[in-house]
């Protein structure tokens, strides 16, 4: 089934309460002020799209071509909530100013990784520092910003990006340095109000990152599991909460026959998520589209694209989708939106598939889409989940099982701060 509630992450009504839809009222999409209330939007040309610039490039557009937002209790040197954004980012990773995230995140700033939640800027200081000792070059190439907000009530931003880094310090989950070099997708959504972000979302393709330092992923994933094992809530979910219980998805019947980006993403997750109608995957993305999958796996065109999913549903057959916010920038027309979606996927893993054999175990798996799409269908497609989240679910050790000497029961093995 497909659901519009947080159920594992209850942070979500607190981040709808912190926001308004669009910026300026005389440009709302033509349903904005029916949408449901995961659904947000605002106008790209209201600020400097990141649009895969060079960071270097973006900081340094003509004074003439910078888009000024209003921007009251943020420092005076950001334009816009994109140039916020991007410069932040710049600051901490590329230039090492880890003091800037004293003045730029909330003192109990809340940051979730899967299903590890850190609370406090001391963590985000903590995490930042121990992901530069391993990758001490580690370094940002930006992708795309989409937003929405205003400085009253809350900005929002959705951050897609990629990491480069060289693995030259030693680290307590990946042992000793490795000397490769690795490179790796990242998104960060955040919530920001008054300078400060108070809420981030944090996605990373840990197990690509794995992968290129020539580690065994499932092994990382036991040792993950055993350290995070009273950091991480018990999944509570079972067979109730999916088609066992032989309830079905919902079909999602939009308001009209008319194109609305809100409702077409809707169709998207209802049809081809939650129902697993990859027959749709024709009628909503263009023939020859291209989806940036986990691993830095491109899938080209209808029939590759609908293998993929078929492999990820095949490994939680009865899962249920729940959508925690949809956010869509308009991009000159009503046809032609940039959108990123914020998702879970819950379900027991049962079938033979993506992640492996089955084990039984309830698993949640939780995302970061973008899209641009293009004269009213999907042309490309950035897809991103943690598939060692979801492994050190799948490892976690029963409650017999003791922690293995010399593992810390502190370390979450995930890099936290801005991406």
């Amino acid at each position: 089934m497909i659901d519009t509630k947080t159920e594992s992450n209850k942070t979500t009504s607190s981040e709808q309460k912190t926001e308004v839809k669009k910026t300026n009222p005389s440009k709302r999409n033509k349903t904005a002020e029916n949408s449901p209330s995961f659904i947000f939007y605002a106008d790209a040309d209201d600020v400097n799209m990141l649009d895969t610039k060079d960071d270097y490039d973006y900081i340094n557009i003509e004074e003439i071509d910078q888009k000024k937002q209003s921007m009251r209790g943020f420092n005076p040197e950001y334009n816009n909530i994109v140039d916020y954004i991007v410069k932040i980012t710049r600051q901490i990773w590329k230039e090492k100013d880890i003091g800037l995230i004293y003045d730029t995140y909330s003192t109990s700033v809340s940051i979730h990784k899967g299903l590890i939640n850190s609370h406090g800027i001391n963590e985000v200081i903590s995490g930042t520092l121990q992901t530069l000792h391993a990758f001490p070059d580690r370094k940002g190439l930006g992708w795309s910003v989409i937003w929405s907000g205003d400085d009253e009530k809350g900005f929002f931003t959705s951050h897609r990006g990629r990491s480069v880094a060289t693995n030259l310090g030693d680290s307590l989950l990946y042992g000793p340095a490795t000397g490769k070099k690795v490179v790796f997708r990242t998104s960060a959504d955040c919530m920001i109000l008054n300078n400060k972000i108070y809420e981030e979302w944090l996605v990373m393709d840990t197990y690509h990152l794995v992968q290129q330092l020539g580690l065994d992923p499932v092994e990382i994933a036991k040792k993950i599991a055993k350290s995070t094992k009273k950091l991480s809530p018990s999944i509570s979910f079972g067979f109730s909460e999916t088609a066992e219980t032989g309830l079905p998805p919902k079909i999602f019947e939009p308001s009209s026959d008319e194109f609305e980006i809100g409702e077409f993403m809707q169709l998207v997750f209802n049809r081809i998520w939650a129902r697993r109608s990859f027959n749709f995957v024709r009628e909503y993305y263009e023939e020859n589209a291209v989806v940036h999958y986990v691993c830095n796996k491109d899938v080209i065109g209808v029939s590759e694209i609908q293998g993929m999913f078929i492999s990820l549903f095949a490994s939680v057959p009865n899962a249920k989708v729940i959508i925690e916010r949809i956010t869509c920038n308009k991009r000159g027309s009503n046809s032609d939106w940039d959108v990123a979606v914020r998702w879970r996927i819950q379900g027991m893993h049962e079938g033979s598939g993506y992640f492996g054999v089955p084990s039984g175990k309830p698993i949640d798996i939780s995302g970061i889409n973008h899209y641009k799409v293009r004269n009213e269908k999907i042309a490309e497609e950035w897809l991103l989940f943690d598939g060692m989240e979801v492994l050190r679910q799948i490892y976690l050790p029963d409650e017999d099982e003791h922690e293995q000497d010399g593992i810390s029961k502190n370390e979450d093995g995930n890099f936290t701060g801005v991406s």
